[in-house]
């Protein structure tokens, strides 16, 4: 028998997150596949701390990071790069994950080659092309290549359903980044960052504060901005933490509105293992990024998810997510009544995790392995419990 190779394509830190438990386990089955890695390094720094963490090394990295790189000319090095190692390569199928740039051009490249593609987390969907953008529209691009579809929940399926894609290509795993929480969560994790440590050792309430996305620049964010500090000042003893993402963008509106508060700690991003290990020590979580709103719930973390839409629906079906904009005074509110209402607190601390058991990747796999003929065994599908 010989083994089928799997290039796996990977370029951000969330998606590289997420593909590392699936890279992983793959080394279980050495009889059934042999596994080719290529990172595009669309983010080079945070990509890396992940690579760190999982110990893993592409077998490829294309390193197309640029300075004021426009997604155009991103798009045009990822294509290139990604067929010469097609070309060479001659994978029997190529993975990607998620709504990347990367993601997106992978499966156009492999598409062009005739090659069958797996989309790790297919399914996620706004509606809304603009936001997130240009996220929402290349998970759709994808979609429409995409062989196998590996969608996190049964949302997930009904909106490929919707698009009329064939049912039985459509397998609901769960979200492979719970399963790469087992291998970075730990109950004695020893901090990088010295003010952490202080801030967790002083036993503090920590109020967890994220923001980047594009489509949140500006008064949006000031808008966030503004109800953090009022949090901040209203309740003294909370330590709020925020990693303030490096765009001068972001930091133009933060700092000038929170960096004189004695109980916000505006900190540099975090790498992967502090920044999940921060998650499940937080009291409360804020935050505009997609994959905070599938980890958190994971710790019991109530998490207002700072956007005015979601492709992550789930969480706030089951109540564990809130999805409050960034008007001002709606935030304000709702995260002061989690504060101070502990019977809202607790229904959403004590809700289910619809995203996953840390089986994905073994589901994963087993659909592969059916797909090529190895087995036919009936994989059980994820379902929230």
């Amino acid at each position: 028998m010989n083994p089928k190779k799997i290039a796996i394509v990977f370029g951000t830190r969330p998606d590289t997150i997420k593909m590392a438990p699936l890279i992983l386990e793959f080394q279980n089955y050495p009889e059934y596949f042999k596994v080719i890695t290529i990172a595009t390094a669309q983010h080079r720094q945070m990509l890396d701390q992940v690579l760190d963490v999982f110990k893993i090394k592409p077998d490829y990295d294309l390193d197309i990071m640029s300075s004021k790189q426009t997604l155009a000319t991103l798009t045009a090095r990822i294509i290139t790069g990604i067929d010469e190692i097609l070309e060479i390569e001659k994978p029997d199928m190529v993975l990607v994950q998620g709504d990347t740039s990367t993601t997106c051009i992978a499966s156009l490249a492999a598409f062009y080659r005739q090659i069958p593609v797996g989309h790790v987390e297919a399914g996620l969907r706004t509606n809304d092309k603009a936001n997130p953008f240009p996220e929402e529209i290349n998970r759709r691009i994808t979609g429409c290549i995409t062989d196998l579809h590996f969608a996190p929940t049964e949302t997930a399926r009904q909106a490929l359903l919707k698009e009329n894609t064939d049912p039985k290509n459509i397998f609901v795993t769960g979200n492979t980044v719970v399963d790469a929480l087992k291998y970075s969560v730990v109950d004695n994790f020893q901090f990088t960052i010295p003010e952490l440590t202080k801030i967790v050792d002083q036993k503090k309430k920590i109020i967890l504060v994220t923001m980047h996305r594009r489509e949140n620049w500006g008064k949006p964010m000031e808008g966030a901005c503004k109800a953090v500090k009022r949090l901040a000042e209203k309740h003294p003893d909370f330590a709020v933490v925020f990693p303030v993402h490096l765009n001068p963008i972001v930091r133009e509106v933060v700092y000038p509105i929170l960096k004189d508060l004695p109980n916000v700690h505006l900190i540099e991003p975090l790498d992967y293992l502090d920044f999940v290990n921060l998650m499940a020590k937080s009291y409360m979580i804020l935050t505009d990024s997609g994959g905070v709103q599938e980890e958190g719930p994971h710790f019991g973390v109530p998490i207002l998810v700072l956007r005015y839409v979601t492709e992550r629906p789930d969480a706030i079906d089951f109540g564990t997510v809130k999805l409050v904009g960034l008007d001002e005074e709606t935030i304000y509110s709702t995260a002061l009544q989690l504060i101070e209402d502990k019977a809202e607190y607790t229904k959403m601390s004590n809700a289910v995790n619809p995203y996953g058991d840390g089986l994905s990747s073994l589901r994963s796999i087993k659909i592969i392995m059916n797909y090529f003929g190895f087995t036919n065994e009936t994989v059980e599908e994820f379902h929230p419990r």
